[in-house]
């Protein structure tokens, strides 16, 4: 789970007369003696690692604990909870970072979640993941990350050069995907040491609170007004109810602004409708995982099974980061959005319907190189067309709509999908909506027909 920002993809121009980003080991070493830089990468890192950890132990309790069903409806509530503080908590952030300084934001919203991140693995030690006190203190400590990530990002201006920011948001965002990875794959390693239980949860929980502790200590280097904002900003700022009444005229503003541009506002439908079609494919493919496929060789089912598919679908996304510029420059946005959509409304029927791991595998390649090409095409479309004064506004409403369709999705999923998540005619209505995100986007950014004569 990624959240969209405003830092450019690795690889693609943000502007029209901006340069690649270019990867080079001066580049890189000139970064890294920035003074702080390496302090606040280490932070975000090792924070990152304890969400994967953190998040790897809330997907074996609730998706894949032996101790329980999941059915569909678990499965959203799951994801309801993973992805909601992505949806409403991380555009209302700005509103109290404009007041609190950062260096303290990153010590103490880690330091929070540990503590409830300990509650948590409490009630799964003691109960299991089940009543809404586990759910609801789940929710506050992942809904903490969006003050650390919001707080790093806004701090990153500090600790890099204005000419090494792409170079640092791609570094950033590159070597993030990395620590998350590995944070998860502790975390299921721990499920399949101790078994797939409640019990080997809560331990993996319990690693994650003291990565986190570590993360503040880190953080806990810097001085207080290193990160900003300063004294005068903070006095400057407007206040919290001014403010929040602010974050939602910025969205309306953000989508006034995307719709007078229309492959923009294009793109953002269509990133909805993939978000909204990718959601419906991830609960079904936890469900056949967990309720339906048995093992067939190294092809596992369950929790190892799972871990196949988020690394395929890793793969997949590395593969997509790497493609993806070097098609747009060579090709264009459009056609490659098109031709991504199109690829996924196929993979969905061709390699989706035998049910089967081994085709599953493959299309969870091919749906990671749609999703984070579809994600750069998108994000780069913004960054070129909008101005810079709505650029964020822009950002904010991209943010809230990436993740809350995918939140609907599970809503969708629950009402739609049997326990063990095999159903043709969502399969069907998954592909439908791939192909209509195609035709859709192709149709709304076709040239004028001026410019065709």
């Amino acid at each position: 789970m990624t959240a969209a920002g405003g830092a450019s993809p690795a690889g693609v121009a943000t502007g029209g007369d901006q340069p690649a980003v270019r990867w080079s080991v001066r580049g890189l070493r000139e970064l890294w003696r920035r003074p702080g830089f390496g302090r606040l990468l280490t932070a975000r890192l090792t924070s990152l690692a304890a969400d994967g950890t953190f998040q790897a132990s809330l997907a074996s309790a609730v998706f894949f604990s032996p101790e329980r069903a999941t059915t569909a409806g678990q499965a959203a509530a799951g994801f309801a909870v993973l992805l909601l503080p992505y949806s409403l908590v991380g555009p209302l952030a700005g509103v109290w970072l404009d007041r609190w300084r950062r260096a303290r934001v990153l010590v103490v919203s880690n330091l929070v979640r540990a503590v409830l991140v300990v509650a948590t693995a409490g009630l799964l030690a003691t109960g299991g993941p089940v009543g809404p006190v586990f759910f609801l203190t789940a929710l506050a400590a992942l809904s903490a990350n969006r003050f650390h990530g919001a707080a790093a990002g806004a701090a990153l201006p500090h600790v890099a050069a204005a000419d090494r920011l792409v170079l640092a948001n791609s570094v950033w965002t590159a070597l993030g995907l990395v620590a998350g990875l590995a944070g998860a794959g502790v975390g299921l390693v721990i499920g399949q040491v101790l078994g797939a239980s409640d019990l080997a949860a809560s331990v993996a929980a319990l690693l994650s609170a003291v990565i986190y502790i570590g993360s503040s200590l880190v953080a806990a280097g810097f001085a207080r007004e290193a990160l900003g904002p300063d004294h005068r900003v903070r006095r400057a700022a407007a206040p919290a109810r001014r403010a929040l009444a602010a974050v939602l005229r910025n969205l309306a503003d953000g989508a006034r602004s995307a719709v007078r541009r229309r492959q923009v506002a294009a793109g953002l439908a269509a990133i909805g409708v993939h978000r909204f079609s990718y959601g419906i494919s991830t609960i079904a493919t936890l469900l056949l995982y967990r309720n339906y496929f048995t093992d067939e060789g190294w092809l596992r089912a369950g929790l190892a099974g799972a871990a196949q598919v988020v690394a395929a679908s890793a793969l997949g996304a590395v593969a997509g980061s790497l493609i993806t510029p070097v098609v747009v420059r060579r090709w264009s946005i459009r056609g490659w959005l098109v031709t991504l959509f199109s690829a996924a409304a196929v993979v969905q029927v061709v390699l989706g319907v035998p049910y089967r791991m081994a085709p599953l595998l493959a299309a969870a390649v091919v749906l990671g190189v749609v999703a984070q090409g579809a994600k750069i095409c998108v994000e780069a479309t913004v960054q070129r067309q909008v101005p810079d004064q709505l650029r964020g506004r822009v950002f904010s409403l991209y943010d809230t709509l990436f993740q809350a369709t995918f939140v609907a999705a599970a809503v969708f999923a629950a009402l739609s999908l049997p326990d063990t998540g095999k159903s043709y005619p969502v399969l069907a209505f998954v592909a439908a909506g791939y192909l209509a995100a195609a035709i859709g986007y192709a149709w709304a950014t076709r040239p004028p027909r001026a410019a065709l004569r």
